[in-house]
């Protein structure tokens, strides 16, 4: 039976509730001796219920509920730092600014307070957290800087769905370490400020990747000092650049590049025309290098190794996808050039795929000294030839549509990492060109998970802890068939979906209604 509020934890002097009916009827308060000294009855004093777990996107894990008002700024709360915590200074101050609160850097909590700490003991991993919500204090602790920054997030989010954080203890993780929105600014420029303001959205929905596919046929753009000759007229400078990376970098994300190679080189080749790489009746395949001619491996080195310094995350993306020559039925008599030289450099038995593989190993060679973990697009693995990818590789899966996709499966039982990029659930092409549909947040959250890699079948089990996450991927095949604008907007669902499924792979406890109408509310 639920008690008032303002009867919890107060009696009469009969040892009920203060204010309650008697526990049965005819009950009778026993008379006191004519010595005894009357025990006035207390004043009834505000109580609460269990709190419920904040109301966030994504859910919490865990939540452990307690009894009290919950925390909410006050006018003398501020943002502390725990003893020997000072790196969390600028999670601090940025929660402090959005806050509206004052910081006071390395200093004891006080009531109203919220205090970051850094605890190495902590269990759980680099981006878990522990949330306590105690005597009007706040204390976020995580054993590394990234999980005590989603600590704060989940603050700003409690506050923005429910008025206050609640009372009890949080313990958070993410199921998945790789989380991510991918963006397609070579087919479309997109300004630094709009893509700023989606790293602000990531942020607050704890994703924590940002893949930039800044070259392909139609653009290339990032300001080069090695080619000049390749870059668009609108383009981002590398103090753009720079940054977009500083801004990623206090919100705990990384940014991924990715030059896109042997395909997708339209706009190298437009500058380097003696590169284009044609078949046997001296057709041009569209933005495919001849990777027989090592001018274009120097151009291409050339450009790795100027950006890396640029990008200083600890993931690269190489590409590797849709070379033309070998989405023909027969690769070695429509290039008889480059079987020749799979041939001379690989031996009597290699093939077209083998040069190719060898080219994608050689981009990796030229990148891994940088420390980088490498991936590259599915249809970039070849089955049965001489020359194997380097297994340090990932798979990034994004379709299985294409001529000899190789099922997710082959990938993850000969060992090898994956990252889910599943054009069924998350690509957003624009125009829709090829049958591609505007992803939905309501299909992602409702039936996809990250075993889901290709199609809508998911991979056994047994393979979860191989596939490292999922990111959204934007595609502009279309350009102008929307805004930007329009784009930050039809992504915003989907991005808010994958969250939630990426930090919690089983199914949503909250309706997809209800899911929506929180999403307003924490985006509004």
């Amino acid at each position: 039976m639920a008690l008032s509020a303002t009867a919890v934890g107060c009696t009469n002097g009969a040892g009920a509730p203060a204010g309650s009916a008697p526990a049965t009827e005819g009950y009778r308060a026993p008379t006191p001796t004519p010595t005894a000294t009357p025990t006035p009855t207390p004043t009834p004093t505000r109580s609460h219920p269990l709190s419920a777990a904040p109301r966030t996107i994504p859910a919490v894990r865990e939540h452990e509920p307690a009894r009290g008002p919950g925390w909410r700024p006050g006018s003398t709360s501020a943002v502390v730092l725990a003893k020997g915590s000072a790196a969390l200074a600028d999670e601090a101050r940025l929660l402090a600014r959005e806050l509206r609160t004052g910081y006071r850097g390395e200093a004891a909590a006080r009531p109203g307070d919220v205090e970051l700490a850094l605890d190495s003991a902590q269990a759980g991993g680099a981006e878990s957290y522990h949330l306590t919500v105690r005597d009007n204090r706040v204390r976020i602790s995580g054993p590394d800087q990234a999980g005590v920054f989603y600590g704060t997030r989940t603050v700003k989010q409690a506050l923005r769905s429910g008025g206050a954080v609640p009372e009890g203890v949080v313990r958070d993780r993410p199921a998945k370490p790789q989380r991510g929105l991918m963006l397609d600014i070579a087919r479309k420029h997109f300004d630094a400020a709009w893509i700023e303001a989606r790293l602000r959205e990531m942020a607050d929905l704890k994703l924590n990747q940002l893949g930039l596919h800044f070259s392909d046929d139609q653009a290339f753009r990032i300001e080069s000092s090695s080619h000049p000759e390749v870059v668009s007229r609108q383009h981002l400078t590398k103090d753009e650049v720079r940054r977009v990376v500083a801004l990623a970098r206090s919100l705990h994300i990384q940014v991924v590049p990715e030059i896109d190679s042997p395909g997708h080189l339209g706009a190298v080749i437009a500058a380097h025309p003696s590169l284009r790489l044609t078949n046997a009746q001296g057709r041009v395949a569209r933005g495919a290098v001849d990777i027989a001619d090592p001018r274009a491996a120097r151009i291409v080195d050339d450009l790795l190794r100027e950006y890396a310094g640029l990008f200083p995350g600890s993931y690269w993306h190489l590409g590797a996808d849709e070379y033309q020559a070998l989405m023909a039925r027969d690769p070695e008599a429509s290039y008889p050039g480059l079987a020749a030289e799979a041939r001379r450099k690989h031996g009597p038995g290699a093939r077209v795929q083998d040069l190719a593989t060898s080219w994608l190993n050689d981009r990796a060679a030229v990148v891994r000294p940088t420390g980088k973990r490498l991936k590259a697009w599915n249809d970039g693995f070849f089955r049965g030839g001489v020359v194997s990818v380097a297994k340090d590789i990932e798979v990034a899966y994004w379709t299985g549509k294409e001529i000899g996709a190789r099922p997710p499966e082959e990938y993850l039982a000969g060992g090898r990492k994956m990252v889910n990029y599943n054009d069924e659930y998350l690509y957003y092409v624009l125009g829709e060109p090829n049958r591609f549909t505007y992803p939905t947040g309501r299909r992602i959250y409702q039936e996809w998970t990250p075993l889901v890699v290709r199609g809508t079948r998911p991979v056994p089990e047994r393979y979860a802890d191989q596939i490292q996450g999922a990111s959204f991927a934007v595609w502009c095949d279309l350009a102008g068939a929307q805004t930007s604008e329009q784009v930050a907007r039809g992504i915003r669902m989907p991005l808010n979906a994958l969250s939630q499924k990426l930090w919690h792979p089983g199914k949503p406890a909250m309706s997809w209604s209800g899911f929506t109408a929180l999403a307003d509310r924490l985006n509004g």
